[in-house]
């Protein structure tokens, strides 16, 4: 089985940059890399909620990158990264309970020192199952 890299609209510049990919499908497995709060233009919001918004927003887009049936009713696993917890810890379950209503991946939560972009203070990093 060969794996398949994906990127979508406004991510392709900094894949380039940095040799990275933002979703490698693999059989029925699609996993992302830390998708962060920046928009179309892959510019960083500085209004924190927002960031946790387009982050979650980011992890969909990247999803249906690598497969067009995908969505966050397919995540199974997340990983959070936060500059801090205290202050983006509410915005990230919120999301979670508006992205996954009926669902409840398992989930890692991690407050670390400093994020791959300037400005981020949030980055989320899932693995969806395509179903058959």
């Amino acid at each position: 089985m060969v794996a398949s890299v994906h990127n979508y609209a406004g991510t392709e510049e900094k894949s380039e940059a940095f040799h990275y990919s933002q979703a490698v499908k693999f059989g029925n497995i699609v996993k992302t890399s830390g998708q962060g709060g920046w928009d179309n233009s892959g510019k960083v919001v500085p209004d924190l909620k927002k960031q946790v918004e387009l982050a979650f927003s980011n992890v969909e887009k990247a999803l249906q990158a690598a497969d067009t049936r995908l969505s966050w009713k397919n995540v199974y696993a997340v990983r959070s990264f936060h500059i801090s917890l205290d202050e983006t810890a509410d915005y990230v379950i919120e999301n979670f309970r508006k992205f996954t209503p009926e669902r409840r991946p398992v989930f890692t939560c991690v407050e670390i020192r400093k994020l791959g972009i300037e400005g981020m203070q949030v980055e989320i990093e899932v693995e969806a199952l395509i179903e058959s």
